[in-house]
């Protein structure tokens, strides 16, 4: 397990943290009571990126794109979080166009919203790699029931972000695949990590998916101070495309970094 502090811990207690962010749109004393599935809802229904792109790259928001991705992104959250229990937080990248930026449910294509989350998806029919590993290695956690009640899983960039090739084609991209992409969108990840954080996530350790996303969201914390301690992790389609071989040692690790070995 590779961390930012030369020590691994055990497990913790999850604690309050330094910070004393209130939950996200619960300034206001007629939302007090509200789930934490209707903050996560609310949050993703008003996401939108106005900012500035290089240009070739473009920024896709499955919620307006498609009215069904919304009604399914609302069905998950009612069912695995409708509480206001303290979370950890497990940071991708960006959503990918077959997973999140299709179901509206990080690292979640539609197969796996059928088959493990019982949601079903109409108008879509995708397979992603990494939802592939993500789910597998919820099985071993014990379930999605007990994995969803315990973390919550999003993006400092939560849109997915594309980039045409020579013919045209739309490419899937990555907020920091280049260096003026990400002087544009940067202030928006900060926004948006305050934001998760607010829906009352534990802020003492968080575990980061891919060595290069942890160096950039390692840039982010110096500046805005989000975080205790990052636990870096690496990314499920490296592992699924590079390391499939290894997918059992890799859930192992997985599952000792959250406590579970």
């Amino acid at each position: 397990m590779t961390s930012w502090q030369s020590q691994p811990r055990q497990l913790p207690k999850l604690k309050t943290s330094t910070q004393t962010l209130l939950p996200y749109n619960m300034t206001n004393n007629n939302e007090i009571h509200l789930s934490m599935a209707e903050r996560i809802i609310d949050f993703n229904r008003g996401l939108t990126y106005s900012g500035q792109l290089p240009t070739g790259f473009a920024v896709l928001n499955p919620y307006t794109d498609n009215p069904e991705t919304m009604e399914v992104m609302g069905a998950f959250y009612r069912k695995f979080y409708a509480d206001n229990h303290r979370r950890r937080f497990i940071i991708g990248i960006n959503p990918s166009r077959n997973g999140a930026g299709v179901t509206g449910v990080p690292f979640t294509d539609t197969k796996r919203l059928a088959n493990e989350c019982g949601i079903s998806m109409v108008s879509a029919h995708t397979h992603e790699v990494s939802s592939v590993f993500v789910y597998d290695m919820i099985s071993q956690y014990g379930g999605v029931s007990r994995f969803y009640k315990d973390f919550y899983i999003n993006s400092p960039f939560p849109l997915a972000i594309v980039r045409a090739d020579r013919s045209g084609k739309q490419l899937n991209a990555n907020y920091y695949d280049d260096p003026q992409l990400f002087a544009m969108v940067k202030d928006f990840m900060i926004d948006s990590l305050r934001k998760h954080i607010g829906l009352n996530l534990d802020t003492s350790e968080v575990f980061i998916l891919g060595k290069k996303n942890a160096l950039f969201i390692q840039k982010l914390n110096k500046e805005a101070k989000l975080f205790d301690k990052m636990t870096v992790l690496e990314h499920p389609r490296y592992i699924e495309q590079y390391k499939s071989k290894d997918k059992q040692a890799y859930i192992d690790k997985y599952l000792s970094a959250f406590g579970c070995r």
